[in-house]
């Protein structure tokens, strides 16, 4: 495949889905990240029913990681406060067990794909995706995981209905954007810039010229996150990206005043989305 030939479109499971259900709507779709068990289990479960209350179209679950390569301080911290609980995948599965017939939208996992190798079981990746599954996630973010080598975990999420999510930089080669393109199935992650997660003041200028490359090559939505804080910058990447990912604001709001917090800001960030997509 090359850029001048873009993948067709997969067949959209619910992540897919809803990215697509709101554009139709008139607004790019607000993607919004929460770490199970932060400030405790209960806690993060209010959470994430408040930011799909608010508006958000995806929730992201993230499952804490002991060496979390792509997180930023604010979310290293707050996934240090549910580790210090000693929380379990399992225990973060079964809180999403409870979270998901609670909500209308779907929730994906995020987490490392250590994480999921070590879960246990004869065949480990089989074994975290059917529990997954079981706990009603829709899909599966595994950020260190790159697209040239995961057909294994895509085979097995596939097997038990989940999407997977792969990640895009700016620095991305073409080959591994082809990579991305061809394997992704629900929407492509695109980083607006090389780094960590994290709030930012501005965002960078190499998010749009991204997206412009992930179009050349896959007619799958195509989200942006890594640096979104505000309605303003939502409103940003709403003009040329199809949904938006923000998750260090949200995890800040909710340490700070809980779920009262994270619906203020989601609907914040939601009406950002619907003015971005209104003018393109």
């Amino acid at each position: 495949m090359s850029a001048g030939q873009p993948a067709a479109p997969t067949v959209p499971g619910r992540v897919g889905r809803a990215v697509r259900e709101a554009g139709a709507q008139g607004r790019a779709a607000l993607i919004v990240y929460l770490p199970a068990g932060y400030p405790d289990l209960d806690t993060s479960q209010a959470c994430l029913e408040a930011a799909a209350e608010a508006g958000a179209d995806l929730l992201e679950v993230g499952f804490p990681y002991s060496d979390p390569l792509m997180d930023g301080p604010t979310i290293q911290a707050a996934c240090q406060v549910a580790l210090d609980h000693g929380y379990t995948p399992h225990d973060d599965l079964a809180m999403c067990a409870r979270l998901t017939p609670r909500i209308a939208v779907p929730a994906l996992v995020m987490t490392y794909y250590n994480l999921v190798w070590h879960y246990g079981g004869v065949d480990r990746l089989d074994h975290f995706a059917a529990d997954a599954a079981q706990a009603g996630l829709a899909g599966a973010i595994l950020p260190d995981l790159p697209a040239s080598e995961g057909e294994p975990w895509a085979r097995a999420a596939a097997a038990h209905g989940l999407d997977t999510v792969f990640l895009a930089a700016p620095a991305s080669r073409d080959a591994t954007l082809d990579a991305v393109a061809q394997r992704t199935t629900g929407f492509v992650y695109a980083s607006s810039t090389m780094g960590v997660t994290g709030a930012r003041t501005a965002l960078g200028s190499e998010a749009a010229p991204l997206v412009a490359r992930l179009r050349a090559r896959t007619s799958d939505p195509i989200c942006v996150g890594l640096g979104v804080s505000n309605r303003a910058q939502a409103a940003e990447v709403a003009s040329f990206a199809d949904g938006v990912i923000v998750g260090s604001a949200v995890v800040r709001a909710a340490g700070e005043g809980g779920p009262e917090a994270v619906a203020e800001l989601v609907a914040d960030l939601a009406a950002g989305c619907r003015e971005g997509h209104a003018a393109r």
